[in-house]
Parts: structure tokens; sequence; C-alpha cells
């Protein structure tokens, strides 16, 4: 392999194209699905990626300038040995090949590739067509699909640049690359671009996006990154607007299910969602005017379509799935009443009136993740906060949603957190040892007996309840601040028989226990009594435990030393 590489090298010292050429096309054969490379070589990789660089910044054959490229992409794989691709010359000259290069200068355009134009054609613009300050030259379809292989080839590079090297994400930033992007963006309903050019452009959005906060603020505020996005959604899934706000998919009569979309859509899909969250990622935090709402309401009915969509296969539908969960849960939570918006049409599901496919799809979703039980923080708790808030401001979905997870309580003989109900699972987990997950799931149960202290002992016990209610104040009872419509009667009658046998801390029917203290004097009473104080007593001295009361503000408080040996004075007189 060492070999191979200085053969390479000095074939390409050579300066002839000729010989470049064959050995270029070897490496690159040998090297094609190779990702792990030896130190050794280090040097020996920089020096051809330098060269490399040198060949595309001349004339060339197109068959010289894909081998070229190839083996850029090759190098580029090894993020120990970027030097010679992060330059800002290196980097621009990737650009204008991949066709996304913004012109900074005037500077003439004669041989060399710019967007659409990616190989130098001699006896071409023999006169310099100057190019003014910052203009992305609109990106149009190569001819022939050759010429699309070099900007696959150079986009592939930069992706790799981006993923594994900070300067390199700078440089891009400086050069405006997502500016030659968002240009190509636009063309999202050419059929001339080959799918691969479409995803790498999605993929170095996204990498931009997702590692510069500069690039991201630019692409929401300059490019208009979201309707820019949101046309390119649409586009991907083939859709037509029967409604202002509710989609379908063209070609499909009303109605009629939704076929899978294909690999290529999902993919693409798929970029777009990530690079729509990232962009939108603080939207829930602040207020939007009424045009941004619009806007927002717009890309929910996108989201609400790919909900109710499916890729090939279960897997990739899941995955498909979270990301537009993670995306719903950036939205404005006034505008989340677009998956409210569809008709109610034959076999939907419907409540009050309302078209709940979205929300039960939501509940599904939630309730898959649930039972695979691993990493719950990363998976259970976009779909479980998404669910929460839109039961918190919309009034029919949280009636769907108590409908199917909180229905009239019949079971009295079993713990809230025994048996295989959906209660019965988010319960289980109000006593998880991940803190985050145990709240959403308590919140969610909270917000659906509408923030009520007793109805929501009486779903789940006072044990598994005490964690919220002492979070928010409320073990004294009461309800908390939110607003909601007036209690319903939903006591059943197995539930009013059994009310007055139930204990309220696991929010079952108990068989009586025998008094462990029957048959005691007083004398005895008092001396056992006077053990378990002792206990207590050495517990907390050793830092053990920490001896708590309710305060008159509803919380848990510290007792003070002063406090109990005040408390022992005032029982020993």
């Amino acid at each position: 392999m060492d070999m191979d590489l200085k053969g390479t090298i000095e074939q390409m010292e050579t300066g002839e194209q000729d010989a470049a050429l064959t050995a270029l096309q070897s490496y690159n054969t040998e090297m094609n699905h190779c990702f792990t490379f030896s130190k050794e070589d280090e040097r020996d990789r920089e020096l051809l990626g330098g060269l490399v660089l040198g060949f595309l910044d001349r004339e060339l054959q197109p068959s010289c300038q894909l081998a070229c490229l190839e083996t850029v992409r090759i190098l580029s794989r090894d993020k120990h040995c970027l030097e010679p691709f992060t330059s800002r010359s290196a980097m621009s000259t990737l650009a204008r090949y991949a066709g996304i290069a913004v012109v900074s200068t005037a500077t003439p355009a004669r041989s060399q590739p710019v967007e659409g134009q990616v190989e130098g054609e001699e006896g071409e613009g023999d006169e310099a067509a100057e190019v003014p300050s910052e203009e992305v030259k609109e990106a149009s379809p190569p001819s022939e699909n050759s010429d699309q292989e070099l900007i696959v080839e150079s986009l592939k590079s930069i992706s790799n640049i981006l993923l594994h090297n900070e300067t390199g994400q700078a440089v891009a930033a400086d050069l405006q690359l997502i500016k030659g992007v968002a240009e190509r963006l636009k063309q999202c309903h050419d059929p001339t671009w080959i799918h691969e050019v479409r995803f790498f452009d999605l993929r170095i959005t996204f990498l931009l996006t997702a590692l510069r906060m500069d690039v991201r603020a630019q692409l929401v505020q300059e490019l208009h990154g979201i309707s820019l996005l949101g046309n390119q959604l649409d586009a991907t899934l083939g859709l037509c607007w029967p409604d202002t706000l509710e989609t379908a998919r063209a070609g499909l009569e009303v109605g009629e299910q939704l076929p899978p979309l294909s690999r290529q859509q999902t993919e693409l899909t798929m970029e777009i969602l990530k690079i729509l969250f990232n962009i939108t990622f603080d939207t829930s935090r602040h207020k939007v005017d009424e045009e941004e709402a619009a806007e927002y309401r717009h890309l929910g009915a996108l989201l609400r379509h790919c909900l109710m969509s499916h890729a090939d296969g279960e897997e990739r539908t899941e995955e498909f799935h979270s990301h537009t969960v993670n995306l719903l849960g950036n939205l404005p939570l006034p505008c989340l009443d677009v998956l409210l918006v569809p008709k109610v049409q034959q076999g939907s599901i419907e409540y009050m009136g309302v078209n709940m496919d979205a929300v039960n799809m939501l509940l599904e979703f939630m309730e898959k993740i649930l039972d695979r039980g691993c990493k719950l923080r990363e998976t259970l708790l976009p779909s479980l906060s998404l669910l929460t808030e839109s039961a918190r401001i919309h009034r029919e979905t949280r009636k769907f949603l108590r409908s199917k997870v909180l229905p009239p309580l019949r079971d009295v003989t079993n713990k809230p957190e025994v048996g295989s109900a959906l209660r019965n699972k988010l319960v289980r987990i109000m006593t998880s040892i991940d803190t985050d997950v145990k709240d959403c799931a308590a919140e969610f149960l909270f917000v659906l007996c509408k923030e009520s202290v007793s109805r929501f002992i009486k779903y789940t016990g006072y044990g598994n309840a005490a964690g919220l209610l002492a979070a928010r104040g409320l073990l004294r009872g009461g309800r908390d601040s939110g607003i909601y419509s007036e209690d319903e009667e939903s006591d059943t009658e197995e539930y009013r028989e059994a009310k007055a046998h139930i204990n309220p801390i696991t929010g079952v029917v108990e068989e009586e226990q025998p008094n462990p203290m029957e048959g005691m004097t007083e004398e005895q009473k008092e001396l056992e009594a006077m053990k378990l104080v002792h206990m207590f007593d050495r517990l907390s001295r050793n830092n053990l435990i920490q001896p708590m009361q309710l305060g008159m503000d509803g919380k848990m408080r510290e007792i003070s030393p002063e406090e109990l040996a005040n408390s022992d004075s005032e029982e020993e007189a």
C-alpha cells in the first residue's frame, strides 16, 4: 500500500495528465472502500492531496477531473490529514466543482469551473465576464450525468471536511457556501438533478447549520430557510393542497391510503427535517408574529403529512417519525392546532367532531417507544413533551388523550403501576432513575387530570405522585394554575363502592393487616416508639437521612437540629 501511494505521488509530480489519470484511477480503485488509514503515511497523503488540488486548478479532461475529485473524497475521510483541503483556496476549488461557489469579488469567469459549468471548457468564454460582488450564479443543471458525477464527488468531499474539521467549517461559512447551496435548493421541482446531488446539498446544509450558529441564523433570516426547506419538503413528498392547511399526495383520491415513501424520498425528507430542526431549535421559546405563525402553521401541515406517512420498513418508518416528532416539538405551541385541522374523512378517528388521526399516531408512536424501554431520554421525551403541551392548550386533544390513557377507573385491586395498560406503563416510569423521564411522565398524566391533585392521586397513588406534588408545592392538595373547563364526574360505580377502602398511598384496596401493637401495654408501646425515635436520630446525626416537614407553602423543608431538639423537649414536657 505504501508503494502504491508513493508511486501515485511520483506520477502526479510529473505533471502529465495521462500518467496522473492512470495512477489516480489505480489508487482510487484500491482505496475506494478504505475508511481507516495508517499513521505512517499521513505526510504522503497530505502531499498527494496538495498535488491533486493543484491539478484541479488546471484545465483537465473530464475523466481526469473525476479521478482527482474521487481521490480528494477518499483522502478527506482521514480527519488527521485534512490540512491541504481546509485552506480558502482549496475549499473554493471544491465549491466551484460542486456548483455552490459564491463569487466574492469581480473576477473573470474564464477557465475555472463555476456553478453548473464544472469543467474547463476550452475555446469558450475567451472574453472575461465579470461577476459582481457576492453574486450567486444560478446553478443550471448540467446536460450530462458525467457532469453531475463531478458535483457529487465534490459535495462528498466538502461533507467529509465539514464533519471532521473546525477550520474547514469556518472557511465554508466565510465563503458563504450556504448561499450557493440555497440557490440550488430553490430548483427542487427541477427533475434534472440526480438524487445524490440533492442529498448531499442537504447534507452540507445540515452540517453547516448544526455546527455554525452564524450559518443557522443566515439561513433563517437572509435566505428564508423555513420557507425554502418547506418547499423542498413539499416537492420531495409530491404534495398537493386541497385546502390552505390540508395536504394530500398528488395523484391519489381523497381518503385513499398513502403508499410508502421510496427509499430516496425518505432519505431526502429526513435530511430536510434535521435541517429544519436545527434552524427552529429556539422557536418555541419566543413569541412569533402573525407572518411567522402562518409560516410555522404551513410547516406544521407538512409535518402532519409526514406523521401520517410511512417509509419502506418499520425501522425506517420509526426513524422518520422520530425526526418528525422532534421538529413538531420546536413549533410555537399555538401552531400545534394545525394537527387537528383536516376534515373528518371515512376511516378517520373522530372525537368531539375533530379529526384525531395525527394525535392518535403520536400516542401510538409514544407507546411503541415506551414498550421498547431503551434510551428513553432521547426517544420518549420528545413525543411525551409534545403530547403534554398539545393537551395543555387544546381541550379536544386533552379529552381524547384522557379517554385513551386515563379511562374511567374500574380496577382498584391492582396498584397503578401494575398492568399492561398505557396508564400502568406511564406510572411505572414515574419512579425512573432518570429525573427528566419521570418528571415528563408525571407532567403528562397531571395535565390529563387537569392539574387536579385529588384526581392525579386517584390514578397514580400518592406515593408515585409525591415527587411532582412536592416540586409544585401541592403536597397539601388543591390544583395548579392551569386553565381548564369545569370538572366532569368520571367515577365508576366500582370506584365509588371501593373508594372508602382505598389506600391513598398505593392507590388500591388492600387487605386489612394485623395490628403489630395488639396485646402490648402502653409502656411497651412507648418503649417501641422511643426506639424508633432514637434510630431516626442516629441516622440523622450520621447524615444518612435528612428530617423534613411540610411547610405552609406546600413544599418540603429541612428540619434543623435545633427544631428537632425543641420538639424532643416539648415531647418530654
